[in-house]
C-alpha cells in the first residue's frame, strides 16, 4: 500500500525533548549533554542510519537548541549548492546528509571543519553510511569518522505504535486500534512525520468539535 508523505504547516521546531529515542538513547543523551553544555566538547561527533532513524531530526533539534541560548551555527545539507566561507561567529557546524555532498560541498565541509577544530568548535554530522563507507574524499571521510559515532535505528512497528499511543495520550487524545492502523499504513512512517500528523489532528478535532476517527482524517485531508 502506497504511503502519504505529510506535509503539513503546523509542524513544531524539531526539539531534543521531542525526539523519541528507543534504540538510540545513547545518542540522544550525548546530545542532550553535547548542545547543554557552554564549554562543550570540541571533539566531532557522527550520526548515521537509514531514512527515518531522526538524524535530521537530531541536528536541526541541537540547533534549535544553540539559537534559544544565543548562539550561531553553520549549517550545510546537500540543497545548498554554494556554501559560504566558515564564519568564526559559529559556535558549531552541523553537516547534514553528508554522503549526498557534491565537490564543491565536500571542499567547503573539509574547510569548515578544519577550522572548526583550530577554534576548538563542535562539529556534528549525519549521513546515510558509517563512516569508512562513505564515498568521499578522503581527508574528509576520515575527520567525521574520528570523534563520536552513532548508529541510529528505526523504531520498529510495535515502537512506532506506542511511541505514537503514548504521544497520543500526552495531548489528551484517544486513538483507536482502527485509527492507529489506519496512520501507520498509510502515512510516512518515520517519527517527525508522524508526531507533524498527531498535531495536526488535534488542531482539526478541536477545530471541528469532532472525534478523531478515519473519516475526520480523510476529512481533513480533503481540506489542505
Amino acid at each position: 500500500m502506497k504511503q502519504l508523505a505529510l506535509d503539513i504547516g503546523l509542524a513544531r521546531a524539531p526539539s531534543l525533548a521531542s525526539f523519541l529515542a528507543g534504540p538510540n538513547e545513547a545518542a540522544w543523551r550525548h546530545l542532550q549533554l553535547w548542545a547543554g553544555n557552554p564549554t562543550r566538547s570540541p571533539v566531532p561527533t557522527y550520526l548515521w542510519g537509514q531514512p527515518g532513524s531522526g538524524k535530521t531530526h537530531l541536528l536541526r533539534a541541537v540547533e534549535e537548541s544553540l539559537r534559544e541560548q544565543g548562539a550561531a551555527t553553520g549549517w550545510l545539507d546537500p540543497s545548498l549548492a554554494e556554501p559560504p566561507p566558515f564564519d568564526e561567529r559559529w559556535a558549531v557546524v552541523l553537516l547534514d546528509d553528508v554522503h549526498l555532498y557534491s565537490a564543491v560541498q565536500q571542499q567547503a565541509a573539509f574547510s569548515w571543519f578544519v577550522q572548526a577544530q583550530a577554534l576548538q568548535r563542535g562539529v556534528l554530522s549525519a549521513g546515510l553510511h558509517a563512516p569508512v563507507q562513505l564515498q568521499l574524499r578522503e581527508d574528509l571521510r576520515t575527520r567525521l569518522g574520528w570523534g563520536h559515532v552513532f548508529q541510529l535505528h528505526v523504531l520498529s512497528e510495535p515502537e512506532r505504535r506506542a511511541v505514537l499511543r503514548q504521544a497520543a495520550d500526552a495531548r489528551g487524545v484517544f486513538l483507536s486500534d482502527e485509527v492507529m492502523d489506519f496512520i501507520l499504513s498509510r502515512f510516512s512512517r518515520d517519527l517527525a512525520s508522524l508526531m507533524q500528523l498527531l498535531d495536526h489532528l488535534d488542531a482539526y478535532a478541536l477545530q471541528t468539535q469532532r472525534a478523531i476517527t478515519i473519516p475526520l482524517i480523510r476529512s481533513m485531508l480533503e481540506s489542505e
